[in-house]
């Protein structure tokens, strides 16, 4: 579960901006969009979804990005990361004190019934500062402390007596552009494993456009499985009755003549050993027949349907970490309700899943889908620099006030300023 997302100096966001799951006061929608965690010592109450809006270009993206690369580092910097590489970091470039300091992320999070504070700051070249805090009983333990001294040109390390294991081995195996967690997890660390598979199992993130098909059509191959995903689209109100997955072998006969010799010899190696497969979907008509399209013939909003039927429900089964960049890219606004419902309900959402998205659909800001303390709004200031903050700070009244009509007439900010036109257009 997601506590608290941290993110400074990293593209356009150039002071900290914070994203918090914890519970406001109120107790609107209890029943429905919070989380019980009185199982986790010291851990407050939390959210099982956020929904950010702000006008195009404001940033909504780049903290989406922002954990995305937090991932990314978190999950390869020892793995794949060769020494020379540089960290995937952009800070912020419209001022020239942001452009020579370091990029800090810090999540806070709870798996496996243990609440972690976990973070680092890096250039490009090198980590600068690592931490890690882990509350097992409800104080905190450090288990990493790491800091580069410039000065002596080589990385201090903290006591860490509460990590247990070859830590000088670790620590001596650990490259400047590389992560300690992600070093010892690479030397078997078993104790950093479950802050390791949240990054890497449990927290989910898709950017605009959604997922490939890869896991859906893998769901489909077996039955019960099939089944949700079934069901998932028949909820949907799509018109699909049911999912065939045609095979075949790969052949090099199948391909284009245009295509070079090399690729298709670097395509024969790759799927030689796996069946190509097609999506069918079929349809009944008025009169009860069957027809069969292609998944690639179907509109844009049900393939992207389809797309999102495996790791929506992957994420609702497991009690993962869902997080969505532009959730209602090419849905109806009911659609996305439909979705959003499925995390606000304890039927389908038994391990407490949690959603995050960024949208521009105002249908939904609604105090019947969402609490108040669930919605954000992204704007940029003056430098174009990105500020993040929550609905409420603007109390508004519980229950009564509209907030789409309060958001579109600029109450809340975080709107397009449109500016008039002059366009030279030949008569």
């Amino acid at each position: 579960m997601l506590i608290e997302f941290n993110v400074t100096n990293y593209l356009s966001i150039r002071d900290q901006i914070t994203l918090s799951m914890v519970k406001a006061k109120g107790k609107e929608l209890e029943a429905t969009n919070i989380i019980n965690t009185d199982h986790v010592p010291g851990t407050p109450t939390l959210l099982k979804g956020a929904a950010i809006y702000g006008a195009n270009a404001a940033g909504k993206s780049n903290l989406i990005k922002a954990l995305m690369t937090m991932q990314k580092i978190v999950t390869k910097s020892a793995s794949q990361f060769q020494p020379e590489d540089h960290l995937p970091l952009t800070p912020y470039l419209f001022d020239e004190t942001s452009q020579k300091q370091p990029t800090e992320f810090e999540v806070t999070f709870i798996n496996e019934g243990v609440r972690y504070q976990y973070g680092f700051s890096a250039t490009q070249e090198r980590i600068i500062e690592e931490w890690l805090l882990a509350y097992p009983k409800g104080s905190p333990q450090t288990w990493i402390e790491r800091i580069y001294d410039p000065r002596q040109q080589e990385t201090v390390w903290g006591k860490m007596d509460k990590l247990a294991g070859q830590k000088k081995i670790w620590q001596q195996a650990t490259r400047p552009n590389a992560l300690f967690l992600s070093t010892a997890m690479q030397l078997n660390n078993d104790q950093l494993k479950p802050v390791f598979n949240w990054f890497s199992k449990v927290l989910r993130i898709a950017s605009i456009g959604g997922w490939n098909n890869n896991y859906s059509v893998e769901l489909c191959d077996k039955k019960e499985s099939k089944n949700n995903i079934l069901n998932f689209l028949k909820a949907a109100d799509i018109g699909i009755e049911d999912i065939v997955l045609e095979k075949q072998k790969f052949s090099l006969d199948n391909l284009p003549n245009t295509i070079p010799m090399l690729l298709k010899g670097q395509l024969e190696k790759d799927y030689k050993d796996k069946p190509l497969i097609n999506v069918k979907t079929l349809h009944k008509t008025a009169d009860g027949k069957i027809v069969a399209l292609d998944l690639s013939n179907e509109s844009d909003g049900t393939q992207k349907l389809f797309a999102f039927a495996g790791p929506w429900l992957n994420a609702l089964e497991n009690g993962y970490v869902l997080v969505i960049d532009e959730l209602h890219d090419n849905l109806h606004p009911l659609m996305v309700k439909f979705l959003v419902s499925l995390f606000q309900n304890a039927e389908t959402n038994p391990k407490n899943a949690q959603l995050v998205f960024t949208t521009h659909d105002t249908s939904i800001l609604d105090q019947n889908i969402f609490r108040r303390d669930q919605i954000w709004f992204c704007e940029k200031d003056k430098t174009d620099a990105t500020g993040l903050y929550p609905l409420t700070d603007f109390s508004p009244r519980k229950g009564v006030e509209n907030l789409e009509r309060g958001y579109l007439a600029g109450r809340y900010g975080a709107l397009p300023y449109l500016k008039p036109i002059n366009l030279a257009i030949a008569q």
